[in-house]
This record gives structure tokens, sequence and C-alpha cells, in this order.
């Protein structure tokens, strides 16, 4: 097996406060043209597109996106799977995140530390489904040890990385300890 790879220090790039604003406004609302966030940020459309340009070129906006219902999909019943390996060597682990890539209706998937290993956030259509998916799906892998599903009873959207409460895209102030 070839060596694994050795992680590179990615520096972020400089953002100032025009992209900051431009990544807060896309943060509220991703289907703004290009005129209207523009108009927004207060600069120039051409401006504004070389700005966009130049966020999805150095990797700081990765992609737009719909947020969908699942129950309007037909998949009302969500759920977190909780994941606990009991082998974590780099064979199990990579051979279990190619059957994570298969989960019908997995909606996000975390790789996490501490007590469990895997989140596993689903959409299904029954209580039926949920255990089949668990089954079929998940605990069939033989690095499993242990899951425990939870329902989840509302999904509340998070504020985002730029939210409102931080004005005009600004990054957030670092408090500096007393010397």
């Amino acid at each position: 097996m070839p060596p694994a790879p050795v992680p590179q220090k990615v520096r972020p790039p400089a953002l100032d406060a025009t992209d900051l604003a431009i990544l807060a406004e896309l943060e509220e609302n991703g289907r703004l043209t290009n005129a209207a966030l523009a108009a927004r940020v207060g600069i120039a459309e051409s401006t504004c597109t070389g700005r966009l340009r130049a966020l999805r070129e150095s990797g700081v906006i990765t992609r737009f996106r719909a947020d969908v219902d699942p129950a309007a999909l037909g998949l009302p019943l969500q759920a977190v799977i909780r994941v606990r390996l009991g082998s974590h060597n780099r064979d199990q682990v990579q051979s279990f995140h190619a059957i994570l890539r298969e989960v019908p209706g997995a909606l996000a998937i975390f790789h996490v530390g501490g007590e469990d290993d895997y989140l596993i956030h689903v959409a299904v259509e029954s209580a039926a489904a949920l255990r089949d998916l668990v089954l079929e799906h998940v605990t069939v892998h033989p690095a499993v040890r242990h899951t425990e599903t939870q329902l989840v009873f509302e999904v509340i959207r998070g504020a985002g990385v730029l939210s409102r409460a931080n004005p005009r895209g600004r990054a957030p102030s670092t408090p500096h300890a007393a010397g």
C-alpha cells in the first residue's frame, strides 16, 4: 500500500471586507444574481464577477447547492446514526468510507473524535426503512462494533460562518489575553 499522503499546511487566502461581505450575502441567499450581489455589497458588477471567480478558484467557495426538504420527497423521518468501530486500521476505515458513500438517504456524514467515530444524518420514509438502512448499509461492515440511532425531531439551521449577527461579514474578533 502506498504511504498515506502528508497533509499540506493550507494557508487561507487573505480576505478583505469586500470578500467577507460577498460571502455573507451568499451565505444568506446563494441565489442572488451578480447584479443584486454587487448592489448589496456596493461594488461594480465586473468587480463582483472577478471577486466571485477568485473566491471559487481559491477554494473559499466550494459549491452552490439547493437545500431540498426531504419530507417534500416522501422522506419525512430523519435520524442520526452514531457508529463506533471496533477496528481503526487504515484498510478497515477506508473500506467503511466506501460503504458510507453508498448509504441511501444520507444527508451528511461526519467522521468525529470522541466516544463515537461517525455520525450519519439520514432521511427515510419510515421507521421500517430506517431499521433496514441500519441493518443493510451500516452494521454489515465488519469494523462496526456498535450503532445507536437517534430520531431527529427538528432541524434548526445554524447562523453560518458569516452570520448576520456578524454585520457585513466582518471576520470575528479574537479576544486577546491580558498580559
